[in-house]
Formats: C-alpha cells, sequence, structure tokens
C-alpha cells in the first residue's frame, strides 16, 4: 500500500491522502482582497486533480498585513461570503480545503506603513513602524478573528504563516528581533495558542526552519520552536525555509527543504510538512517511508499539472477515483 495515499486524521478532519496543495499567492485579489474566479478555478481544479488538502494562498488577516494590494484577505464577510463557493467546490469534489493565515509584517508592500518588530526595512521596501505591546495584542486578535471567519467561510484546516521573512518569522529569526530564543518564539507561540482555543478545525504553522545565512535562525531552533508549537496546540509544523534576508545562500535542490522537515519531526514529536522541490511521485513516497514528514506539500509542480496526484497513484499502483466527468479517460 502506498503510504502517499494513506488517509491522515487530525481531530475531525481526515485527509484522503498525504498530498497537499502549498499556498501559492495568485496576486489576483479583487477590491479589498475578496477572491475571484480565478481562485475557485485555480484551486477548484487541483481538488479535481485529487490532492488529499488544498491550501489557499497567504490570505491577510488585515490590509496592513497584504504582501501586495493583489493579496486576498480573510478580515470581512464580504470576503467570507466570497470564499463559501471555492470551499464548497473543494469539499465537492474529494478534497479539504484549506487556508493559510497571514500577515506580511515589514514585507508589505502597498500604500499603508508596514509594521515589524523592527524598524530595519527589508531591501527595497518601505520603512516599518515597530509594533509596541498594545499593537502585538491587536495582531494576536487580527489572528483570531481570522481564523473564525476561515471556519465561517467553510475552510477546514489553518494555517498560520510564520515563514518566508514575514511578520511571525521576523519576530523569532534573530536576524530582525532582539532577545533569547525563549523571547523571540513568544508572539508565534502566542498566535498559535489563541488560534487553537478559537477554533476547532486542524491548526497548522508554516515555519522557516532555517534562514541560510551565518547568524541567523537554524535547524535547531526550528526543533524548540515547534515543540512549543505543538504544546500550545499546533496540529502540524510545515517546514519551509528561507526570506527574511535577500542574500541567503540556499543550496536549492530536489528536496531540499525535506532535511529540516526530518529533524522537526524525530526530534520535536510532531506531525509535519515537508516541500520544496518535491517533484516525482517516488520521491514523495519515500520521503514518507523514511519518516521524514507525514505530509507532502507541492507548490510549482502541481501549477505545472494539477493533476499530478491521479498520475502519482497509478505509478504507485494506488486506487483513486477519477471525477466521474473525466472517467473516460482514466
Amino acid at each position: 500500500m502506498s503510504l502517499l495515499f494513506t488517509p491522515l486524521t487530525m481531530r475531525s478532519v481526515t485527509l484522503p491522502n498525504r498530498i497537499a496543495v502549498s499556498p501559492m499567492c495568485q496576486y489576483s485579489a479583487g477590491a479589498d482582497g475578496v477572491p475571484t474566479d480565478w481562485h475557485l478555478v485555480h484551486l477548484g481544479s487541483r481538488a479535481v486533480g485529487g490532492a488529499g488538502l488544498v491550501i489557499a494562498e497567504a490570505t491577510a488577516i488585515e490590509p496592513r498585513g497584504r504582501i501586495s494590494a493583489g493579496d486576498t484577505g480573510i478580515w470581512n464577510d464580504e470576503q467570507v461570503a466570497a470564499w463559501r463557493p471555492i470551499t464548497r467546490f473543494i469539499k465537492e469534489n474529494g478534497s479539504v480545503p484549506g487556508v493559510q493565515l497571514a500577515h506580511a509584517g515589514r514585507k508589505a508592500f502597498g500604500d499603508w506603513t508596514p509594521v515589524a518588530p523592527t524598524t530595519e526595512p527589508f531591501p527595497g521596501m518601505n520603512t516599518p513602524e515597530k509594533l509596541d505591546d498594545a499593537g502585538v495584542r491587536e495582531i494576536i486578535s487580527f489572528f483570531v478573528s481570522a481564523a473564525r471567519r476561515a471556519v465561517a467561510a467553510g475552510f477546514e484546516v489553518v494555517e498560520i504563516h510564520a515563514a518566508h521573512g514575514y511578520l511571525l518569522h521576523e519576530f523569532y529569526s534573530p536576524l530582525t528581533n532582539e532577545g533569547t530564543l525563549d523571547e523571540r518564539i513568544v508572539v508565534p507561540v502566542a498566535v498559535t495558542a489563541a488560534v487553537r482555543e478559537a477554533v476547532d478545525v486542524p491548526v497548522f504553522v508554516r515555519i522557516s526552519g532555517t534562514d541560510w545565512t551565518e547568524d541567523g535562525w537554524t535547524a535547531d531552533d526550528s526543533v524548540v520552536l515547534a515543540q512549543r508549537l505543538a504544546e500550545a496546540g499546533a496540529d502540524l509544523v510545515d517546514v519551509s525555509s528561507g526570506g527574511n534576508t535577500a542574500n541567503a545562500d540556499i543550496p536549492v535542490g530536489p528536496g531540499y527543504q525535506v532535511p529540516l522537515a526530518e529533524a522537526v519531526r524525530r526530534k520535536a514529536d510532531v506531525l509535519t510538512g515537508a516541500v520544496g522541490l518535491i517533484t516525482e511521485a517516488q520521491q514523495a513516497e519515500q520521503l514518507l517511508v523514511d519518516g521524514s514528514a507525514d505530509l507532502v506539500l507541492l507548490g510549482r509542480e502541481l501549477l505545472r499539472d494539477p493533476y499530478w496526484p491521479l498520475r502519482a497513484a497509478q505509478q504507485l499502483g494506488a486506487e483513486v477515483k477519477a471525477p466521474k466527468q473525466y472517467a473516460r479517460a482514466f
């Protein structure tokens, strides 16, 4: 039996397989962060293609938290209403809809002042305003409200974006915040605990496993953070990397981030997702067999081929159902 096509249950949600669509920004939202028909077709086609979990792009918890003016949001009821037909279609086609709740921090780019734990701008970006204690409490409340709206919109998994140089990563990385490790991880752990208390669905957290730079965040630091996130109620830690500096030396290659996920899984005792240049069915299967991760997230490969899961099932000898409308081609 293929492990890639084995169900994964977290709380009351069961993924039909271990293939997830990694959240990928489309920069195609309508006015005020409202998702459009593009998002229905983009996300819906990956559900039709057989992915067990379809995670919508980094979706801003407040207007200042957008990476760009084209980002989707989930800070108001109009956005919730626009997400509902998308989550409904994903579910009708056998997949679980998820959403990544995000705040871009100092990497936000628009006609607003970004916020961060530092006043040091990301290269080429606007100078941020440093958050005080009241500002941090407000950010936590925005994550909570967004999580509740996500559930109201029909999402069955929420992922907290704490990677790629965005706000929560800026808090825990020594490149953008001062203090000890324990002090720097307070905010992402507090956000996770607050979201966990607010919703009953599985809560994921995406982290950057390393900054790939001297004096930056490390894989060992990630193990500590993952342990604290699990204690705060995270159901799965999704391990990516980088993004908090413009000059990181990243050894990009097939599965280059998998060792980071494996370290977290083995040492932090938490369900783990692996992502990063995973393109082949046997490659994905093997990292599950090896115990490197519990969930495989694909990005660019699923842009190239929305039906990759169906092809992978054939290659691995797994039995899956094709959509009835496409059965003649299966």
